[in-house]
């Protein structure tokens, strides 16, 4: 710890007010808040007994802050949450490393509302339900709602097109509103019943479904009974996997916090109108966070990003700010809020059911982690390397009769993919197939970087045998960086001559290693390679669909460079152009409506 930042904490006042934590750059990487400023500084420059060597580490990192005195920790609290929004430091415990959770939309002043899944809740006065805590539990809930209501899937641009059902009708998993004489009043009574839905109010959706169905029966629209009964029964099978965990049948969350091992995990458990209705888990790094600063700074961020409030929050451990967050979320659901730690009977029991599934979701985890560390340690035993390899970096190219090449890098640390750290290259001045000469080119413009800038790999993969690895040891060679890294090719097996197991190829070796006693190892092997031919693929089909679209407007006359631009980067691809109206396509910058009618002429006719 340097002297200045010594005598910075001595000058600090016993004040509330909010401290930034800086980077040897001068880079914002915490933000965090205290009643007392000069105590809660101690913690991290005078009083270091009681940090693990994580926290350490991070405390290394720090190499200047600053300080903001408030007349309030009220003010404190509020200012805090303001610089994380605009910072985003680093080591501030944000949802998902700053990406935000999917959620639910229902836009309500449209004429026919359809449901969206979105990253970002607007200011458009849209309701919003969420977040979930992964794309799979979003899916499973918009699976579930599109089955039983059959509200429009398509995107506002495809719907005001449409001159006939599209197959989603056609499979009854869909009301057809596009073509089909159905009122917006009729229309948005479906969309209630999925709004009630997702509320976890299905007792009272399955109410009004049942008096609904009883007067079509009445009218002998016998075809509508039908359908309402089968949405019925679809709610009720949801609602019988649902437990009853409150009798008092209050709307609640209850949160339960879990940590060892510098890993922490936050459970969340829904419960409407008394049954339990989603139970997510939220990951989190501990760094040199103390657990009520984790749960705290989780609340902001969670109950800023739903659409929905319960009257009543439980947790299993108190918070500095219990008050000031129930100021807030009672502002914010326009009655009041409260958060307790229940000490005793049916809430209590609650929050200790939140607790074992934080608990269990931690362990599984840690355990999951432990298998990567186990797969790395086999790995550095099997390639004889001096040091765990934690950052593995595999390329793998790709193209179509030669046509678009391109070669994807990917990049995993300490066994699982650092997706921030992966590159996609585009090959150039090679218009033949020739899977040696782009490699060659595509490592030679990953090495030509300055390593400050992007870490040299403890291990880099080449997809192939010994003739790829050869390749890869060339570049490395004439850039000079011998012995910098490992390298190592991997080969698919040749079942042909009873081959069991993918070849691991090393330098100096002519024939593959022996893995039959290190699956771990091969299997991570063949993960990350696996992973390097998925985005290879995916990337080289994006640019061969979008050198196909650029082609079709390459043959309207007064479609030039600049608005192909503004015509790809508005509709991001040809099928929501050829969706659009002409009115839409005249509006953009550059066109005009002659020009608009030729464009969905030349698209109509190029199918």
């Amino acid at each position: 710890m340097t002297s200045a930042i010594l005598e910075k904490y001595r000058q600090a006042p016993h004040l509330p007010g909010v401290y930034l934590m800086k980077d040897v750059k001068g880079k914002i990487i915490y933000v965090g808040k205290a009643k007392d400023l000069k105590k809660r500084l101690s913690s991290y420059f005078v009083k270091k007994n009681n940090h693990d060597a994580k926290t350490m580490a991070l405390l290394e990192m720090i190499k200047d802050f600053e300080i903001i005195i408030t007349s309030s920790d009220h003010e404190a609290f509020i200012l805090e949450s303001n610089l994380i929004k605009e910072y985003n430091p680093k080591y501030n415990v944000i949802l998902k490393d700053g990406k935000n959770y999917p959620l639910l939309c229902i836009n309500m002043n449209e004429m026919y509302p359809a449901i969206q899944k979105v990253r970002k809740i607007k200011d458009d006065k849209a309701l919003y339900f969420g977040p979930y805590s992964s794309g799979r539990s979003v899916n499973k809930t918009l699976n579930q709602i599109q089955k039983i209501f059959k509200l429009r899937k398509c995107r506002n641009t495809q719907f005001k097109n449409r001159s006939r059902p599209c197959l989603n009708f056609q499979i009854k998993a869909c009301l057809g509103v596009c073509c089909n004489d159905i009122s917006s009043v009729e229309y948005k009574k479906h969309v209630w019943d999925a709004i009630l839905f997702l509320k976890g109010r299905s007792k009272q959706v399955v109410k009004k479904l049942k008096k609904r169905m009883i007067e079509h029966s009445a009218s002998l629209e016998y075809e509508k009974a039908a359908q309402i009964r089968d949405s019925i029964i679809a709610i009720e099978n949801i609602m019988e996997k649902q437990v009853v965990v409150s009798p008092d049948m209050q709307d609640r969350d209850v949160l339960a916090f879990a940590a060892a091992r510098g890993r922490a995990v936050i459970t969340v458990m829904q419960v409407r109108s008394g049954l339990l209705i989603d139970n997510a888990h939220y990951p989190f790094d501990l760094g040199f966070k103390e657990p009520h600063e984790i749960l705290s700074a989780f609340m902001v961020q969670y109950y800023r990003n739903t659409g929905f409030l319960p009257s009543f929050i439980l947790l299993n451990q108190a918070i500095e700010n219990k008050a000031l967050l129930e100021d807030r979320f009672s502002e914010k659901k326009g009655k009041k809020v409260g958060i307790h730690v229940p000490v005793r009977g049916e809430k209590k029991k609650l929050v200790e059911m939140a607790f074992v599934n934080a608990s269990g979701e931690l362990e599984k985890r840690l355990l999951k982690e432990e298998e990567e560390r186990a797969s790395i340690s086999m790995l550095k035993e099997l390639l004889g390397m001096e040091k765990l390899p934690s950052r593995i970096e595999c390329f793998d190219n790709s193209n179509l009769s030669g046509q678009d090449p391109v070669s994807s890098m990917v990049v995993f640390k300490d066994g699982r993919a650092f997706k921030d750290g992966y590159r996609k290259f585009i090959i150039r001045d090679l218009d033949f197939q020739d899977d040696y000469a782009y490699m060659f080119q595509v490592l030679k413009r990953r090495f030509s970087h300055d390593p400050s800038q992007m870490p040299y790999p403890d291990l880099l993969v080449v997809d192939g045998g010994k003739g790829q690895l050869s390749m890869a040891l060339a570049v490395i060679k004439e850039l000079n960086i011998e012995n910098k890294f490992m390298v190592a090719g991997l080969a698919k097996k040749n079942a042909q001559k009873g081959e069991a197991f993918d070849k691991i190829y090393i330098p100096g070796r002519s024939n593959p290693l022996n893995t039959s006693q290190a699956k771990k190892a091969l299997y991570l092997l063949q993960q990350v390679r696996d992973e390097a031919h998925r985005v290879a693929i995916t990337f080289q089909r994006n640019r061969r669909e979008k050198r196909a679209g650029l082609s079709v407007l390459d043959g309207i006359p007064g479609i030039g460079p600049k608005k192909k631009k503004v015509l790809l980067n508005h509709f991001k691809g040809l099928v929501r152009m050829k969706a659009a109206t002409v009115d839409e396509i005249a509006a953009l910058p550059g066109m005009n409506k002659s020009l608009a009618e030729n464009l969905i002429h030349a698209l109509n006719q190029n199918n």
